[in-house]
């Protein structure tokens, strides 16, 4: 691990093409159909709650997929199931541009998110395979990176094609940056790279071992981790709504979520740089205590410039864990059962993103939404705390471990 097949050291730029490239354009093609999913739920006769169920089957399809990827990472290589993601993605996103009806394009949604698991996987497994310990801070940051800089990129070209063309048309450009991608990756992964075959156990037995050999680190950092992914989306759903909560018009509410997402996009490479100098921890709980601090002083933000103040430190805790998950995941996955470790680890994000929303719309409907902010910001603290007094860190310098660490990583990183 750590050398590339012609026995030289390892560099960044070796994954420009076979991980970079293919994420950037994978990320504009997904970006594009961010703003347009709900619009066009709409358009086909959806009420403003179905085009919301609409665009939560994405997140559905990511948790229900994490597992089975993971196992398919085992099984086929990074290298198939990056391929088979990402084809998969532009497949649906063909039949989603011609859906009848919002159950049809509700569906596609769905297997649309499980394709973006199967990418989301295999691009961790092949980056953890190929990169050192040393450098897998900015090697995954830089990935964290270029998806932000597609995200900003991709809504910008899926509105244009969405007023210019008709929203279906949104659609067919991110079938063509999926299906660019696969060719890209078909041409650059090496073939089976990270591949284990599996033979003689049942999958479920796999799954199940993957849990039970790990278990002490994915109950310590699987905590961090869920409260991180509903911070996430805290952060998305609060925004706007306090933004008009306090009389700012769609205008301003645009340009400081757009501020915001900008101050993130800027960190990913420094923020690599810290996670290899000085290790994970450095950036992972300033990234929960940054989201969490901006959570809890929103309340207190009553005009432009003081939401502005908010939409700044979220911009920066959030920027601080480009990466940051992908990393830890990297680093605590054992080479035998990389995959379905992985793929636990990837579902433990993913809950919670996916449930993130239905945390903060049942603490909206019993609190106001300024308490709902102050308790979605108390489980971000809690995430800090638990991952900077629990959770072993990683990236190991300066004096030996202890031994309650050592015993730890000894579980987690089987190395």
């Amino acid at each position: 691990m750590g050398a590339m097949a012609n026995g030289e050291p390892f560099k960044l730029r070796s994954l420009a093409f076979s991980v970079y490239l293919p994420t950037i354009l994978f990320s504009i093609g997904q970006g594009a159909v961010i703003p347009v999913i709900p619009l066009f739920a709409r358009e086909l006769g959806a009420s403003v709650a179905v085009a919301a169920l609409v665009v939560a089957m994405r997140g559905l399809g990511q948790v229900i997929f994490d597992l089975p990827a993971g196992l398919v990472v085992s099984r086929w290589g990074d290298k198939g199931a990056m391929v088979a993601g990402t084809a998969l993605v532009a497949a649906g996103a063909v039949v989603a541009a011609f859906s009848p009806s919002p159950l049809v394009l509700s569906f596609v949604v769905f297997l649309m998110g499980g394709g973006w698991a199967f990418w989301q996987l295999a691009r961790l497994a092949y980056v953890s395979e190929h990169a050192p310990l040393a450098q897998r801070g900015r090697a995954l940051s830089t990935v964290g990176g270029m998806n932000r800089v597609g995200n900003f990129i991709g809504p910008l070209i899926g509105g244009y094609l969405g007023r210019e063309m008709g929203l279906e048309s949104a659609f067919i450009a991110q079938a063509v940056m999926g299906l660019a991608a696969s060719a890209v990756m078909f041409f650059s992964v090496d073939t089976g790279a990270g591949s284990e075959m599996i033979s003689g156990h049942g999958l479920g037995g796999r799954l199940t071992r993957a849990v039970v050999d790990n278990r002490s680190v994915l109950v310590a950092a699987g905590m961090p981790i869920i409260a991180l992914g509903l911070l996430r989306q805290a952060r998305q759903v609060f925004l706007p709504l306090w933004g008009e909560h306090i009389d700012l018009d769609v205008a301003q509410i645009g340009l400081v979520t757009s501020v915001s997402f900008f101050i993130e996009a800027v960190l990913f490479y420094p923020v690599g740089s810290v996670m290899d100098s000085w290790g994970r921890k450095w950036v992972a709980v300033p990234c929960l205590g940054g989201l969490a601090a901006g959570l809890l002083l929103m309340p207190l933000s009553h005009d432009f410039l003081s939401f502005m103040g908010i939409a700044v430190i979220t911009g920066m805790g959030n920027g601080f864990g480009a990466g940051i998950v992908m990393t830890l995941g990297a680093d605590f996955a054992p080479s035998i059962g990389r995959g379905e470790f992985l793929g636990v680890w990837r579902l433990l994000g993913d809950i919670g993103q996916a449930g993130g929303p239905l945390v903060i719309g049942a603490l909206t409907g019993v609190a106001s939404l300024g308490a709902a902010a102050i308790a979605s910001g108390s489980i971000g603290l809690a995430g800090a705390a638990i991952l900077l007094l629990f959770v072993p860190e990683t990236l190991k310098r300066g004096p030996p471990m202890s031994l309650d660490d050592a015993a730890a990583v000894e579980v987690a990183v089987d190395s």
